[in-house]
């Protein structure tokens, strides 16, 4: 997740073409996240630059609102960071006063950022080829009010929060980078605020709230014959690992929300599509302005080497994940053979009830099992030989 704030690091604003004359990059470091959306919202008319200014607002949002629940409630920080979720990962101070913990903040969490997403996504689809966006990007202004105080904290700033991460620990001392946004880089955010979408509707799709219950009740239960949950064969580590898996197999155990489960599938889809728009407006560009993620002639603003070939190779990583999306190229089962595998369109249109030993025996999933060719990850491998170690940082960058 932190590296997910990469693609919120990027978006605090200063618009040369912006209405009114208005300084993003000073109205977000003086008055908050919250204020500049409302200003942006009011404005009669917006530039295609103050639409994505926008639509980059209401994405940081997504992240500040996640945040502020997380804060509110005191949760646990090494259950948030083990989870792997989407907004729940990135390190952030303690509520020396939170409220009581309960198990629905989650589901919470993600109904409100898909509302935030949604209208990201409405102020980005107003942004075509045609548009003429230019938005610079100072990082360092940009700060998530986590207490909602409406006060910059000293642990509220981009890189307090985000830490090493945001740049692949790269930046090693340098300033904060100043990125200038253009019309490309449009489709790119929209794609991200795609791909969060449908995290969250997939998430949602589960029964998160029920799975949190059940492993809350009966921790404390167990604790109470013994004083003290972790002594002998497991660790504290070790239990918390074990209540977390716990969680995990009893959210995605039973039978998903077809209509989320179709939503997110949507949205997975859309993030390619305007991953693609991306790439092509990208590969005709010639400036060379502070770039977010240039083509083979450009030079990024980021202390980050972009090899002439990364177009070329994560262009067939994205080929290969629509195949997979589309059922054109099947996934893998240990037990069928060479030319078979599962159609995850048919399985996220109409999923089952599932069962983890079914999936794994196979039971579960037969009806999903077809004839045909598999995905077999040369792409991916392609792109993991041409960035060797640093490949899944840069696979956050590019989504």
């Amino acid at each position: 997740m932190r590296s997910i704030v990469i693609a919120a690091a990027t978006l605090a604003f200063s618009a040369s073409t912006a209405t009114a004359d208005m300084n993003y990059s000073a109205m977000i470091g003086n008055d908050g996240l919250s204020q500049t959306e409302a200003n942006l919202a009011a404005q009669p008319s917006l530039s295609p630059s103050n639409q994505f200014a926008l639509g980059g607002v209401r994405f940081l949002t997504a992240v500040e609102r996640a945040l502020q629940l997380r804060y509110s409630v005191g949760m646990d920080p090494d259950y948030a960071e083990m989870s792997g979720l989407p907004f729940l990962r990135l390190p952030i101070a303690e509520n020396p006063n939170p409220e009581p913990f309960h198990p629905a903040v989650i589901e919470e969490l993600f109904i409100a950022a898909l509302a935030d997403l949604d209208g990201a996504l409405s102020a980005l689809d107003t942004i075509t080829i045609t548009g003429d966006v230019a938005v610079t990007i100072k990082t360092q202004d940009l700060w998530f009010d986590i207490n909602a105080n409406g006060t910059r904290e000293p642990s509220e700033g981009l890189f307090e929060v985000a830490g090493g991460d945001l740049t692949g620990n790269q930046l090693n001392g340098a300033d904060a980078p100043i990125v200038r946004f253009d019309t490309a880089d449009a489709a790119w955010l929209s794609a991200y605020a795609h791909l969060l979408s449908g995290l969250s509707e997939a998430i949602l799709a589960v029964d998160p709230t029920e799975a949190i219950s059940r492993v809350l009740a009966s921790g404390p239960a167990m604790d109470a014959f013994h004083g003290t949950r972790y002594n002998g064969f497991f660790t504290g580590d070790d239990a918390k690992w074990l209540d977390m898996a716990t969680m995990f197999i009893h959210a995605i155990e039973g039978q998903p929300d077809v209509t989320r489960s179709r939503q997110a599938h949507a949205h997975f889809t859309d993030m390619i599509a305007d991953n693609q728009v991306f790439w092509a407006r990208v590969a005709h560009e010639t400036d060379n302005k502070r770039e977010w993620i240039p083509n083979a002639a450009q030079t990024s603003a980021l202390p980050l080497p972009f090899p002439p070939e990364t177009a070329e190779r994560w262009s067939a990583v994205l080929g290969e994940i629509e195949a997979i999306l589309q059922g054109d190229l099947l996934i893998p089962h240990w037990r069928v053979g060479q030319n078979a595998g599962l159609n995850l369109y048919e399985l996220m249109q109409n999923p089952p009830e599932i069962d983890i030993i079914g999936i794994i025996q196979g039971e579960t999933v037969l009806p999903y099992v077809e004839r045909g060719q598999r995905a077999d990850g040369q792409s991916i491998q392609a792109f993991q030989r041409l960035l060797g170690g640093d490949a899944a940082f840069y696979a956050l960058i590019l989504n």
